[in-house]
């Protein structure tokens, strides 16, 4: 496992400062709940590239940094909307939604509400998610509608059962500052990595960054599915989906889980990328993001 040093510490932190840098923040107001959203490429109406805008929903104890390792690759060719979901990180909470009301409605419309207000409610997009994210990407397709392309990595909400085998620390419980740290650290190895060389330092810092900011409790969310009965609406809309997994994702059983989600379905194409866990983006980046151009295409 890559050492964590106060100096690798710096070039993390400095490595997410050069990035944020590269976007432009747009703090958005919907019935009271502020979003914030990060465009990186495109002109600053937001439709300056001739394809359709790119919007990625991030996971679960996470933030806009889930997709740290494929936003130059991506805007290069691409408008990226990056937002810090309701709930998490540099975003208001959404609020509770009453007894027996859908757990996601609030969080999808200040989500909706807000990217329409900066794009445009007619302006057709490609979209994608990871992890809780994927759940709430498909949700958020049927909802708005005006959606080319779906490209869901490691998703919830698929229903089937997780491989994770080792058990988790609650790091909130921590007494201590490092002993925070060693949790994060064992948290982001058993969930969310295959490779240990991937856990750098950077890696932490993301992980740690997002912990931090995420108030929005999701893993009951993704635990009770609802991603099939999404993706079949979007089937009858005749919408391409891309499932990715990493080989390795504790989350699922990529291989019977693709092949269960794509047969009888045309317009879904599966996907297994080798070597990876959960956070396939990050840790196979360059496999990722060259099979998401190749589907957005």
């Amino acid at each position: 496992m890559n050492p964590v040093t106060p100096e690798s510490d710096l070039a993390a932190r400095a490595e997410i400062a050069r990035l944020d840098a590269l976007s432009t923040h747009h703090d958005v107001v919907h019935e009271g709940v502020r979003v914030r959203w990060r465009r990186f490429g495109g002109s600053d109406s937001g439709s300056g590239n001739a394809q359709s805008p790119l919007v990625l929903l991030h996971g679960g104890h996470g933030s806009w940094l889930h997709w740290a390792r494929n936003i130059e690759a991506l805007c290069a060719t691409r408008t990226l909307w990056l937002p810090d979901m309701p709930g998490f990180l540099d975003s208001d909470v959404p609020p509770r939604p009453a007894e027996g009301d859908d757990p996601l409605g609030p969080l999808l419309a200040a989500l909706g509400g807000t990217l329409d207000a900066l794009i445009g409610a007619g302006t057709p997009i490609d979209l994608g998610g990871f992890s809780f994210g994927g759940l709430v990407a498909a949700r958020f397709a049927v909802q708005r509608g005006n959606v080319r392309r779906l490209a869901l990595l490691g998703s919830g909400g698929h229903g089937t059962l997780r491989r994770l085998t080792v058990e988790m620390i609650n790091w909130r419980a921590a007494g201590s500052r490092a002993e925070e740290i060693a949790a994060l650290r064992h948290n982001l190895a058993a969930l969310m990595l295959h490779d240990p060389t991937a856990l750098d330092a950077l890696a932490f810092e993301i992980h740690d960054i997002s912990c931090h900011g995420t108030r929005f409790r999701s893993k009951d969310v993704s635990l009770a599915g609802g991603l099939q009965q999404a993706l079949d609406a979007l089937d009858l809309r005749g919408v391409p989906q891309l499932l990715l997994w990493g080989a390795y994702d504790v989350t699922g059983d990529p291989q019977p889980l693709v092949a269960e989600l794509t047969a009888g379905h045309p317009l879904r194409q599966g996907a297994v990328i080798e070597d990876g866990g959960h956070w396939v983006q990050y840790e196979r980046a360059t496999q990722t993001h060259a099979r998401l151009l190749d589907f957005l295409a």
